[in-house]
C-alpha cells in the first residue's frame, strides 16, 4: 500500500497563551492511499500506446484511431492525443461519397486535401475509407442519374397531343399486321439510324423493317420492347439494296400501340425521310395491311408531349452504365487526389446480408425506410459491383496499394465471416485482387469469446492481410456510462486485452495490418452523438482520463514486443 506523508503543525506550548515565547514543532504521520486512486496512479504511468510497438519486428503493423477532420483541425486536445498514441488515422465520414460527391457529381475534395497536408506535418500515416458501400452516399444524386426521363406536357388544349395509333386483336404472323410509310430509297451501303418514341398498352415486341416494294424483301432493324409508358429506342442498319418503304410489323403484338417522333435519317445527314413523323396535324401517308391490322389513326390527345406529360424508364443496362460511370469517376478523383499519400483502402464496405442468407449480398430492394443516404450499388450493378470497384481502385490508385474489403459481424456465430471469404473468392476469380479483409468488431463485454478466435481462425487461413478496422466494446445492451459500474469496466479491459492478444497470437505476423480503435473516447449522451450514443466504449473517458482498458491495450501489446 503507497503512502501519503503529511505534515501537521500543532501547537505545543505549555505556557500561558499570553507567553512571548510559544513555538511550532511539525508532527510527521502517513495515511493510506484511496485505492482508486492508486490504480489510476498505474494506469498513467503507462507510456503512449504505440511506443509499445515493436516495428522492427512487425513493420506493417499499425495502430490506428478514427476521428473527424475538425477534431484534427482544431489542433487541441483531441488531436494532441491521437499523435502522441497512434500512427494511422481514418476518417468516420468525411471520405465517404456523400461528403465529397456534390449535386452535379462532382467532387469537392479541398478538405481531405488540408487532411492530407496535416497528416504529414505529423507523420500520421491516413487510411481510406470508403469508396464503395450502401451508406453515407450522394443517394439524391445517385438517384437522379437513373430516375425516369420525364416527357413535359405540351401545354396546349385537353386534345392538343397526337400519335400513330394502331391495334392488333389477337397473336398471328408479325407480318400480318402491318403499318407502313414510302420513303426516298435508301442508299446501298450506307448506314441509317432510327430514333422513335413508342408505348403499348402492354408489354410486348414489334419489329421494323426497310423494305423494297419492287421484290418485298428488305433489311430488318430490329426490334422495341414496348412498356406501358413513352420510350425513346434508337435502331441502326446498313442498307443493302434500295429501301422505298419503312415497316412497322406487329402482328405478334395483341394490343395497342402509339408511336411518335419518328426520325429516320442516313448517318450523317439530318434529314429524316419520314415527313410526317409527329403527327401533330395528320398521318398522310401511313397506311395498315394485313389480315389482322387496323388502319393507322391519329389518336388525338395521346403523344410525345402531350398535356399532362409522361414518363420515359431506364433500362437496367442503362442504369448498370450510368451507375458504373459514377462509381469510376469517385473513385478516379478520390485516388487521384490522394495517392501521393494514401497507400491503403477499404473499397468495399459491408457487402454481406446480415439475414437470413449471410453468403447473400445486401440490397435495398423491398425496404420501405431507405435513410437519404442509402443506395445499394450492387442492386443495378449485380454480384459484379464489387469486381468493379476493385478494378477501378488499383487502376487509378498506386500500383503496389493494400485494397481492403470489408464488414462487421464477423464475430458472429452465423456464416456471415464464411459469406465474405467465399465472396472474396469470387472477386478474384474475375482476375481482381484483393489484399486484405477487414473486421470491424464493434462488440461488447458478453461477446463471445470462442467466436473470436475462430473468427480470426478463419481469416488467418485466407492469406490475406488482417485488419482489425473499427474496434469498440460495450457494456451491454442499453448500458450507458451513467449506469457503468467498476466491475463492468474491468470486464471491458479485459475483452480489449483479448482481442489484441488474439489477434497478434493467431493472424500472421506478416499478416497483421494492425488495429484501430474506432472510438478512443466514451461516446458522449448528446443528440449530435451519432455513435453508440452515451455509451462507455472508448479507452479515455469524456474527458481524456485513461480507463483501464488503456491499459489492457498497452499490455497486450507490450507482451508481443
Amino acid at each position: 500500500m503507497k503512502k501519503i506523508n503529511k505534515t501537521i503543525v500543532i501547537l505545543l506550548s505549555l505556557s500561558t497563551i499570553w507567553s512571548s515565547c510559544t513555538k511550532y514543532e511539525p508532527l510527521e504521520f502517513a495515511v493510506d492511499k484511496p485505492e482508486k486512486v492508486l490504480a489510476q496512479e498505474d494506469i498513467n504511468a503507462y507510456n503512449p500506446l504505440k511506443s509499445y510497438l515493436d516495428k522492427q519486428a512487425n513493420p506493417e503493423f499499425k495502430l490506428g484511431v478514427a476521428l473527424n477532420m475538425n477534431d484534427y483541425f482544431n489542433k487541441g486536445v483531441f488531436y494532441r492525443l491521437a499523435n502522441r498514441n497512434f500512427e494511422e488515422m481514418v476518417m468516420g465520414y468525411e471520405m465517404k461519397h456523400g461528403s465529397i460527391v456534390q449535386a452535379d457529381g462532382s467532387l469537392n475534395l479541398s478538405r481531405v486535401e488540408q487532411l492530407i497536408t496535416a497528416a504529414q506535418e505529423n507523420n500520421m500515416t491516413l487510411y481510406g475509407h470508403t469508396l464503395c458501400w450502401h451508406s453515407g452516399q450522394n443517394a439524391a444524386y445517385l438517384n437522379k442519374l437513373i430516375a425516369p426521363v420525364v416527357l413535359p406536357g405540351s401545354g396546349g388544349p385537353a386534345l392538343a397531343g397526337h400519335a400513330l395509333k394502331m391495334s392488333n386483336p389477337s397473336v398471328v404472323n408479325a407480318w400480318e399486321a402491318q403499318t407502313a410509310y414510302d420513303i426516298t430509297p435508301t442508299e446501298v451501303g450506307k448506314e441509317y439510324v432510327l430514333k422513335i418514341v413508342a408505348r403499348g398498352s402492354k408489354t410486348g415486341n414489334i419489329g421494323i423493317d426497310l423494305q423494297s416494294t419492287s421484290n418485298y424483301t428488305g433489311d430488318n432493324m430490329g426490334s422495341l420492347a414496348l412498356t406501358a409508358s413513352y420510350k425513346e429506342y434508337e435502331l441502326k442498319v446498313t442498307s443493302t439494296a434500295a429501301r422505298n418503304r419503312f415497316i412497322i410489323n406487329f402482328g405478334q403484338y395483341d394490343g395497342t400501340i402509339f408511336i411518335d417522333k419518328v426520325v429516320l435519317t442516313k448517318t450523317g445527314s439530318s434529314t429524316n425521310l419520314i415527313a410526317n413523323s409527329d403527327f401533330e396535324n395528320n398521318i398522310d401517308g401511313w397506311f395498315g395491311w394485313g389480315n389482322n391490322s387496323s388502319r393507322a389513326q391519329s389518336a388525338n390527345g395521346e403523344g410525345y408531349g402531350s398535356p399532362g406529360g409522361s414518363t420515359i424508364e431506364k433500362t437496367p443496362a442503362e442504369k448498370e452504365a450510368l451507375l458504373t460511370k459514377a462509381l469510376e469517376t469517385f473513385i478516379a478523383g478520390m485516388l487521384e487526389k490522394t495517392k501521393g499519400y494514401i497507400k491503403a483502402w477499404d473499397v468495399v464496405n459491408e457487402p454481406m446480408s446480415d439475414w437470413p442468407d449471410q453468403y447473400a449480398l445486401k440490397t435495398g430492394i423491398g425496404k420501405t425506410d431507405l435513410a437519404d443516404d442509402e443506395f445499394y450499388w450492387q442492386d443495378y450493378l449485380g454480384k459484379d459491383y464489387a469486381v468493379k470497384a476493385f478494378q477501378f481502385a488499383r487502376k487509378y490508385g498506386n500500383t503496389n496499394d493494400l485494397l481492403f474489403i470489408n464488414d462487421y459481424g464477423l464475430e458472429g456465430s452465423g456464416n456471415k465471416c464464411k459469406g465474405l471469404i467465399a465472396y472474396v473468392s469470387y472477386i478474384e476469380s474475375k482476375g481482381t485482387k484483393v489484399d486484405g479483409i477487414g473486421t470491424q468488431m464493434h462488440i461488447d463485454i458478453n461477446t463471445n469469446k470462442d467466436n473470436i478466435v475462430n473468427m480470426f481462425t478463419l481469416l488467418a487461413a485466407t492469406g490475406k492481410f488482417i485488419k482489425v478496422s473499427e474496434l469498440d466494446i460495450g457494456l451491454g445492451t442499453g448500458i450507458k456510462t451513467t449506469n457503468a459500474t467498476a466491475e463492468m469496466y474491468q470486464k471491458q479491459a479485459d475483452l480489449y486485452k483479448f482481442v489484441v492478444e488474439k489477434y497478434l497470437e493467431i493472424i500472421p505476423k506478416n499478416k497483421q495490418y494492425g488495429i484501430t480503435i474506432w472510438s478512443p473516447l466514451d461516446s458522449p449522451d448528446q443528440e449530435n452523438s451519432f455513435w453508440r450514443r452515451g455509451e462507455p466504449i472508448g479507452l479515455w473517458t469524456e474527458g481524456f482520463v485513461r480507463k483501464p482498458a488503456y491499459q489492457a491495450v498497452a499490455e497486450a501489446l507490450q507482451a508481443k514486443k
